[in-house]
């Protein structure tokens, strides 16, 4: 009862609650993916574009996640010099930086922020949020599988490679042939499974019933939300004033 009671109060709640609401983790997803990732507004965009691809990491320092952080930094940082180096290559693996270092210092930003995301938002904050942003039942219940999805596949990934070390299973000793296919078959039967699990276990706490759900996470604004939400409203205005010719100052 002690045990319920503490998890069930307050002071618990807020202990566990994420730095920023599951809507404004959002949001900073789909403006990084817009603009860092997709390259909206061009060369025009790029001081706007640094100041983003900062922030995901900022905000993996905040939630102490040291591990993502460093990973993260060190992608960036290999695709940072691969570009640096690129002129000083010959042509064919010049061409071959040029496209490695384009790639991670597009994507790894929005992996970090993705990370961050699927890392830091519970189910339980997730379907709150998607709730109050009236998200039908269609779009919530395979996102919130996803946000399990992820996880647990990466746990029985773990597992599996464990397990193959045990039988003495590695790359090396020309058994690489057999560590892809009793690493990938397994996974691929753990996935199909875990999804069917994961589906029926939404489905059984009631997220496709007519009925409203409570739930006990809390959830809501707080003043670093409406800063980020925010800057993520400022990016998408000089965006649109670009497009009738005004320019972003450094």
């Amino acid at each position: 009862m002690n045990a319920q009671n503490a998890y069930s109060s307050k002071a618990a709640q807020d202990e566990r609650r994420s730095f920023l609401d599951p809507r404004t983790k959002l949001a900073l997803t789909a403006t990084l993916a817009l603009f860092v990732l997709g390259g909206l507004g061009g060369e025009r965009m790029e001081p706007v574009k640094t100041v983003l691809s900062a922030l995901p990491f900022l905000l993996l320092l905040v939630e102490r996640e040291w591990k993502r952080f460093f990973r993260g930094c060190l992608m960036l940082g290999i695709g940072y010099g691969l570009l640096v180096l690129m002129p000083h290559l010959p042509r064919a693996l010049g061409f071959f930086a040029l496209m490695c270092g384009g790639i991670l210092t597009r994507f790894v930003v929005t992996v970090v922020m993705g990370e961050y995301l699927v890392a830091s938002t519970s189910v339980s904050e997730f379907i709150s949020g998607m709730e109050k942003l009236r998200m039908p039942a269609a779009v919530t219940i395979p996102l919130s599988v996803m946000f399990r999805l992820f996880p647990t596949i990466g746990a029985e990934w773990k597992s599996i490679r464990r397990a193959m070390g045990m039988r003495g299973i590695s790359m090396g000793g020309g058994r690489a042939g057999e560590m892809l296919e009793y690493q990938l078959v397994p996974m691929m039967t753990s996935s199909v499974r875990i999804g069917e699990e994961l589906s029926a276990s939404a489905l059984t706490r009631g997220l496709g019933g007519p009925v409203k759900r409570t739930n006990i996470c809390r959830i809501g604004f707080r003043a670093q939300d409406w800063i980020l939400l925010g800057l993520c409203l400022a990016v998408f205005a000089l965006w649109i004033l670009g497009l009738f010719g005004w320019e972003v100052g450094v």
